[in-house]
């Protein structure tokens, strides 16, 4: 069988008859003949839980509409004019409207990230704020949740009489799901939320936070979305051909449970075992390790104990400008890191939950192989993993541990599969 990647510049991979294959990718809709504006208009008209926007924003002199970012493949160029179409009809002025790009504590977004994301029309015509998460003067205190996370959120969502967030809702290691209240946490906070809604959920596997709809961590982050006053979402659920197929809009808890479950039947895909040896691309997170890492933890749930995983992804980025201690330290067991945290010799808590979600899998579960044009094979070391040229020198790698008759999954769309074992 021959398998190609989604990235022009790796090599097409031989995986040879004898071996027992699996193979996962989104569920698509190429019947779909749906336009995505009517798709958008639809769940616009139709809010799970709550009036329309137009009802909703009457009389509001501050509108503030979360984005989010280049992470994300969320097509808001097209949903932005429907959302800003809607909240005209309430009389409410451009001058009244602002933009607030939620990007987490990941790097800003250039300007042409920025038209390609938002449309030219929207950049020319409103104001289109950037989160900086580590300015002081951008970020607010709130009270502590009831579990105890901190609350430090831009000023510019306090300020405003009526937050909106879009986004996309696909499984997620840290969340269960994107989507919903995250576009609050971590989109517009501070690094002390972040950090400490990351480290919860590095305290559980990934087979215990994704694709749960209801866990500690979606609770604080619902907890904090909530405090800063998030009040409506428009949420796409897109399927493996990136092609819009449902538009979920309304309250941030009600409506955000129904796009997960809607996920779910695309991006949730199952199979009867895990296998030996799991082959994934990281798209659509592919510009640096630190998004590519989705990949590594779908691969997991699908992989055997002292299984091989082969991360193919390109990386263009290098690991994590806006982490350089990554290397330092390198993926290391959660024992370990919590020992560092305690000691504290890691103080950025976000930075500790990520080694401690990938090392879980590839120090303490499995081998971990990378090819990657944008990682280096000495940096590939010093993070503990092994790295090869080409996704068949990977393979011949594993199969040589693992032998001629281990069984392999192949997943296509790594950054968003979630291997239902079990399932048929």
């Amino acid at each position: 069988m021959k398998i190609s990647f989604p990235y022009p510049e790796v090599p097409s991979l031989e995986i040879p008859e004898s071996a027992s294959i699996s193979w996962l990718e989104p569920r698509t809709f190429p019947e779909q003949e749906e336009k995505e504006t009517d798709i958008i208009a639809k769940g616009l008209e139709n809010p799970v839980g709550l009036p329309r926007i137009r009802e909703m924003v009457k009389g509001k002199k501050k509108i503030l509409i979360l984005v989010d970012d280049y992470t994300r493949n969320t097509p808001v160029h097209i949903i932005l004019p429907e959302v800003l179409k809607e909240i005209s009809t309430a009389g409410i002025s451009r001058t009244n409207i602002r933009l607030l790009i939620a990007s987490g504590t990941h790097r800003p977004m250039t300007q042409e990230e920025k038209l390609k994301k938002l449309g030219h029309r929207v950049m020319a015509d409103y104001i289109v704020l950037d989160h900086r998460y580590d300015d002081p003067e951008d970020m607010v205190q709130l009270k502590n949740t009831a579990g105890g996370t901190e609350i430090c959120v831009n000023r510019a969502v306090i300020e405003s009489d009526y937050v909106i967030g879009i986004g996309q809702i696909v499984p997620h290691r840290v969340a269960g799901f994107s989507g919903g209240g995250k576009i609050i946490q971590p989109g517009v906070c501070g690094a002390v939320t972040t950090g400490q809604t990351h480290w919860l959920s590095a305290r559980f596997p990934g087979s215990e936070i994704i694709g749960r709809v209801d866990n500690p961590v979606r609770q604080e982050i619902e907890a904090v979305a909530k405090a800063a006053g998030l009040k409506f979402i428009v949420n796409a659920v897109l399927g493996g051909a990136a092609k819009l197929v449902h538009c979920i809009c309304g309250d941030p808890i009600e409506a955000f449970r129904l796009g997960a479950r809607k996920s779910t039947e695309i991006f949730g895909i199952p199979m009867p075992e895990p296998v030996d040896i799991v082959i994934t691309d990281s798209y659509p997170a592919d510009l640096n390790l630190w998004q590519a890492a989705k990949g590594i933890y779908s691969a997991d749930l699908a992989l055997k104990p002292d299984g091989i995983l082969i991360l193919v992804t390109p990386c263009p980025e290098g690991v994590c400008a806006e982490h350089p201690q990554i290397l330092d330290i390198g993926y290391r067991s959660f024992t370990e890191i919590e020992s560092m945290v305690k000691r504290g010799e890691i103080q950025d808590l976000t930075l500790a939950a990520h080694l401690a979600h990938v090392g879980r899998i590839i120090c303490e579960k499995a081998t971990g192989v990378i090819v990657s044009t944008g990682i280096e094979p000495q940096t590939a070391a010093k993070l503990g993993l092994h790295w090869a040229a080409n996704p068949q020198e990977a393979l011949t790698f594993a199969l040589k541990r693992k032998g001629k008759k281990a069984s392999i999954a192949v997943i296509k769309n790594g950054g968003e599969v979630m291997p239902v074992i079990g399932s048929k």
